[in-house]
């Protein structure tokens, strides 16, 4: 197949995670909608609890993914958005404001941008750094509440951002595994905010809603309410303790645990049944080991209860609980064990559902991408399209700026371009001649 190289509607993404490695290429079509090309997924190594502790283990599983997803997709491709959680990541929130002295000049995006600069350099810890400002909403001249301040007047404009911080040292790193397979970082995506892109609906977010993504090595919390991000939260546990509870209590292999967890596992362990057993084969010629499924079931419910009321703990810290009226959305890997939704409901009396990441694609996936464990890939590519969409229209922006900076992505750019100044320089030339007839 021929491959077509860097073409501007084409997305890639790599989704470094505890269990597995995934590469996605997106294509924006006619109507604006992002369809999939191609997904590529190999069992992850050197990564542990979202964090690479091993580069030379994730840059051979990145290039198997990376390799595969261009003979199927047929695109040829050099920079990727890739995603980022582990138990590094923490968030706080913090207010700032600008003063602007020419009040007959509408609020402008340039202010807007200043105030989100500003938030760059709140202090943080050392070895830490910020990955995202997310404005929450605005306040022009103690007028509350205000989501887009762009077009007022007013003299003082206040902002309340959510900002996610993480650490120097796993954001290079990352970068190094990208960088050692010939491709470029765009733009590090925290993971749940990728999920939630994907799976939740703008009625949920505006409602109030709980996104949980279970992943093998960390489960992710993203909390919105009147369609803002509220609070976003990395649990430093997944599905890969369940299965490691399995095996210790049941003394068996772990890929026999995860088989059981995955084939005949139950959260609920009161309504497991009593008489029916599994056998799992001795190791190493031994006799055979019968596990009985309450048993197993009591051994998961332990565990996930655990892992529930830490999302708990992060619900009550966002200050939202009484106004989160859709709920919960399950996804991820682990969101799909047996009777979990129903224990999750039992803990926290809130409305729980299964979140798949076809939600926000006009395209259907097909069975195989249409799967709560893609939702951080399939999130990464509409969130790179976003990112694309304000790059570009940020390019626009200078243009009209006369070559000012306004975007952080055009560092370089410090000269506006000559036909640019060719063409100030003839509409300046006519409207001199019109003032000079006048």
């Amino acid at each position: 197949m021929e491959t077509e190289k860097n073409k501007p509607d084409y997305i890639a993404a790599v989704d470094i995670g505890t269990t597995k490695i995934v590469s996605i290429v997106g294509q924006k079509t006619d109507n604006g909608k992002i369809k999939i090309l191609g997904m590529s997924r190999t069992p992850s190594k050197g990564v542990k609890r979202g964090v690479v502790l091993n580069i030379e283990e994730s840059v051979s599983a990145i290039e198997t993914t990376v390799e595969s997803v261009k003979l199927k997709s047929g695109v040829s491709f050099s920079d990727v958005f890739v995603g980022i959680a582990g138990q590094h990541i923490r968030s706080v929130r913090n207010r700032g404001y600008v003063t602007r002295e020419d009040l007959d000049e509408e609020i402008s995006q340039k202010d807007i941008s200043r105030l989100i600069k500003d938030m760059y350099k709140i202090p943080i810890e050392v070895g830490e750094e910020i990955i995202h400002v997310l404005p929450q909403n605005y306040i022009v001249d103690n007028e509350t509440g205000v989501k887009n301040p762009v077009g007022m007047l007013g003299t003082k404009v206040e902002g309340n951002f959510h900002i996610v911080i993480g650490q120097i040292a796993t954001a290079k790193n990352i970068e190094k595994c990208i960088n050692r397979v010939g491709l470029k970082i765009e733009d590090l995506i925290l993971e749940p905010l990728a999920s939630s892109h994907a799976v939740l609906t703008e009625d949920e977010k505006e409602a109030g809603v709980v996104l949980v993504d279970i992943g093998g090595g960390t489960t992710d919390v993203a909390i919105y309410h009147d369609s803002v991000i509220y609070h976003t939260a990395v649990i430093p546990f997944g599905g890969n303790v369940v299965t490691k509870d399995i095996k210790e209590g049941c003394s068996i292999l772990y890929r026999e645990a995860e088989k059981l967890k995955v084939s005949y596992g139950s959260a609920l362990g009161d309504i497991a049944p009593d008489d029916q057993v599994v056998t799992i084969p001795g190791i190493a010629g031994r006799d055979p080991k019968e596990i009985s499924f309450k048993n197993l079931a009591y051994i998961i419910q332990s565990r996930m209860e655990e892992i529930i009321d830490a999302v708990a703990f992060e619900i009550e810290n966002s200050g939202l609980f009484d106004k989160l009226s859709a709920g919960i959305v399950l996804t991820g890997g682990g969101a799909l064990l047996k009777h979990l939704p129903q224990l999750v409901k039992f803990k926290t009396g809130m409305d729980v559902k299964l979140g798949y990441p076809s939600e926000n694609l006009s395209i259907e996936l097909d069975d195989e991408i249409n799967h709560p464990m893609y939702s951080t890939s399939v999130g990464l590519i509409l969130q790179g399209d976003e990112y694309m969409k304000n790059k570009n229209y940020s390019n626009k922006k200078q243009i009209y700026n006369d070559g000012n900076q306004l975007s952080k992505e055009n560092k370089g750019d410090k000269k506006p371009s000559k036909i640019f100044n060719s063409i100030k320089n003839a509409m300046n030339n006519i409207f001199e001649e019109r003032d000079a007839e006048m």
